[in-house]
């Protein structure tokens, strides 16, 4: 038999989990099965990977040298993947943009704005509520951009990823009461007039919840509690009176709903396009930067009350030429 790739992932996940058993179900393969394929691999390699006991599986002198090799073997193919995966992308760039979104105000309208600028170029979209999902497919060659929500300062991902990331706007995060509450029509409204409120907000990862209990507890007092729901699902609560959401500045009018900013913009939403520096997308980037931040311009200017919000805090909105530094 010879020794595969997917031969040193078992003998790697044995060793990692100290357990056949546990390193069975990591894998997804039934423990008769991988017991039989770890026989198979010793035989292959002339003598015992571990040994046995009542305290799990022990690495031998042979797992040992199996695993050094393994430890520095696997993580190398794992770079040759994505960086053949950016290169096979890089053959047919110019026929489509591969963009990946978190929940937000800009994909819709860069998709027509490529679309109409660039006619025989394919859009391909990606949705998640997750950015760490979306920088993971732009590392491994699976997108080239992505347009990605942050709360405050933090940045998707690690630095370690190695994206570049740039601006696209900075949003105020506001209420979302129904039209029938009485501090609907309000200029804007401070936490501690919903010191007694629930509260639903959509998913994503992030510091968001943190960053929302903090600001409340400047203004005294502890959130009751906080809903996590899909858009959808924060639209009925809301609608119903069960709770206060919390929304981006550019939400679209639902009918009953209406957003309200809250005094001194405690929370901050930022909307960041971000792309691989070495992929062939890094070529583009300025192209596809000044399409998203015309897209949150229409999209900011859909919303009068943010509109006129913009006009008396220039410090929000549109900032697509400040470059972030990693």
């Amino acid at each position: 038999m010879n020794l595969e790739l997917r031969h040193l992932k078992v003998v790697c996940a044995i060793a990692e989990t100290g357990s056949v058993t546990k390193a069975a179900s990591q894998l997804g393969l039934a423990q008769p099965a991988l017991t039989a394929q770890l026989q198979r691999i010793e035989r292959s390699l002339g003598g015992p990977l571990f040994e046995r006991g009542r305290h799990g599986a022990t690495a031998t002198v042979l797992g040992e040298l199996v695993l050094a090799r393994a430890r520095v073997v696997l993580p190398a193919m794992k770079d040759l993947q994505d960086e053949a995966a950016r290169l096979a992308g890089s053959e047919n760039m110019l026929g489509r943009y591969r963009i990946g979104a978190v929940n937000g105000p800009i994909l819709g309208g860069l998709v027509k704005r490529l679309a109409a600028d660039h006619p025989e170029t394919q859009v391909i979209t990606h949705s998640s509520w997750w950015a760490t999902e979306l920088t993971d497919m732009v590392i491994n060659g699976r997108l080239d951009f992505c347009l990605a929500g942050v709360c405050g300062d933090t940045m998707p991902g690690t630095p370690a990823d190695g994206l570049t990331w740039r601006v696209v706007s900075v949003d105020p995060v506001f209420l979302l009461l129904p039209e029938g509450h009485e501090l609907a029509e309000r200029e804007e409204v401070r936490l501690a007039e919903l010191a007694e409120a629930q509260w639903v907000s959509a998913p994503g990862d992030g510091c968001f919840g943190d960053c929302f209990a903090a600001a409340c507890a400047r203004e005294g007092f502890t959130p009751r509690t906080m809903y996590e729901m899909d858009t959808g699902g924060c639209i009925d609560l809301v609608q119903s009176g069960h709770a206060i959401g919390l929304c981006q500045a550019t939400f679209r009018r639902v009918h009953g709903l209406t957003a309200v900013p809250i005094a001194g913009a405690p929370l901050r939403w930022r909307h960041l396009l971000g792309w691989h520096p070495d992929s062939p997308a890094a070529d583009f980037a300025d192209t596809v930067l000044d399409h998203a931040a015309a897209a949150y311009h229409d999209a900011a200017q859909r919303n009068p009350r943010y509109a006129r919000w913009l006009e008396k805090n220039p410090q929000f909105g549109s900032v697509a030429t400040i470059r972030v530094a990693v």
